[in-house]
């Protein structure tokens, strides 16, 4: 394991399986007995098509992140694509659970994209965390495409992360999940 692993950052294209796949780390997180806390984000369909995404905090919270919205009506809107991002009700979960962040604790953060890019309390925020000598995270995060997104890129390039491009070939690996909780155990033990 290397040395330098303080937080564990998973990427890979949309609809690989990354929240499934972190939500098995947090199982596997839960029966090592390491404590942790944090988010992750739910897609939300109605009629068999995607409709928006919910923020849904480990302990059972949930928000709205985004909704799908015919274009705009003139009035200022946080739009990805089709969907228009609801900054003060994603505010209301992710910022508590970023305020919150305790030695000994691993911080699950899914994820770290382009909507959440709309809340500049939260770009600080993650920022603040993974820079704290104590903090250990797990994120989600795209892979690079089109124009970079600053936060998204910084993670990327940090000295001190796993940095995991998740696949349909590796995502039900259990040799992966046992390497990434290995890696936030070994990162715990240090602070």
């Amino acid at each position: 394991m290397a040395s330098n692993c303080r937080h564990v950052v998973i990427t890979g294209p949309p609809g690989v399986g990354k929240t499934t796949f972190v939500q098995k780390v947090v199982q596997g997180l839960q029966n090592a007995n390491l404590p942790f806390y944090g988010f992750v984000t739910q897609e939300i369909r109605q009629g068999g098509r995607r409709s928006g995404f919910d923020i849904v905090t480990l302990d059972g919270n949930s928000a709205i992140l985004s909704r799908v919205r015919p274009e705009s009506s003139g009035r200022r809107e946080c739009r990805v694509g089709q969907y228009v991002v609801d900054v003060p009700s994603f505010e209301s979960l992710a910022l508590p659970v970023l305020n919150k962040v305790s030695n000994g604790h691993v911080l699950i953060l899914d994820e770290i994209g382009k909507m959440e890019m709309f809340s500049q309390k939260f770009v600080s925020g993650v920022r603040q965390v993974m820079g704290q000598s104590f903090s250990t995270v797990l994120a989600t995060i795209p892979i690079p495409k089109g124009r970079p997104i600053p936060l998204v890129e910084e993670i990327r390039n940090r000295k001190d992360i796993l940095l995991i491009t998740l696949s349909r070939e590796n995502r039900d690996d259990p040799n992966l999940e046992a390497k990434i909780i290995d890696c936030l155990s070994e990162s715990l033990q240090k602070k």
